[in-house]
C-alpha cells in the first residue's frame, strides 16, 4: 500500500540557519527555495519553513505520560534502529533535549521509544519508535 505524503508549513526566524538545521544536521534534502521559503524532504514527506520570525516556538505543554510535551509539535516515525542512530547523532551534536530519548508507556499498547528537541527557531519536534509497528495507534 503506498501512504500518501502529508505537507507541513512551519514558522523560521532565520532561513539559513534552518537550512543548515533541517539540512545539515538532519540530512533533510532542499528542494525548492526562495527569498521566503525552503523546502525539505522529510523523509519522503514535503515540510516548507516559511520565514515569519513572529510566530516562531512552542508555547504550551501537555503531560504525557509524566512529561511535559509541547503540544504544538512534529516529527518521524523511524525504525527503531534509526531512532537510536538519530538520538546517538543528536547526542553527539550537542542538541538540549526538551525530553530526552527514553521509552515511554512501558509495558503498555503504544510502547514507544521517543525524544523532543528544538529547532533554532524554537519549533519542537519529537522522533519516535515502535518495537511492533502494530502498536503506531493501539488503544
Amino acid at each position: 500500500m503506498t501512504l500518501p505524503r502529508f505537507h507541513l508549513a512551519f514558522p523560521v526566524r532565520d532561513l539559513e540557519e534552518a537550512r543548515a538545521f533541517y539540512g545539515g544536521l538532519l540530512g533533510c534534502p532542499e528542494g525548492r527555495s526562495s527569498p521566503d521559503w525552503i523546502d525539505f524532504d522529510f523523509y519522503g514527506h514535503q515540510i516548507v519553513a516559511h520565514l515569519s520570525p513572529d510566530e516562531v516556538g512552542h508555547r504550551s505543554t501537555s503531560a504525557v505520560d509524566g512529561e511535559e510535551v509541547p503540544v504544538r509539535h512534529f516529527g518521524a516515525i523511524l525504525t527503531l534502529p534509526q531512532w537510536e542512530q538519530m538520538a546517538a547523532k543528536l547526542k553527539a551534536a550537542g542538541t538540549k533535549f526538551v525530553i530526552e530519548p527514553q521509552i515511554r508507556f512501558k509495558g503498555q499498547a503504544g510502547e514507544q521509544a521517543t525524544l523532543f528537541f528544538l529547532d533554532p527557531s524554537g519549533n519542537a519536534l519529537e522522533f519516535k519508535a515502535f518495537a511492533n509497528d502494530a502498536m503506531v495507534f493501539a488503544k
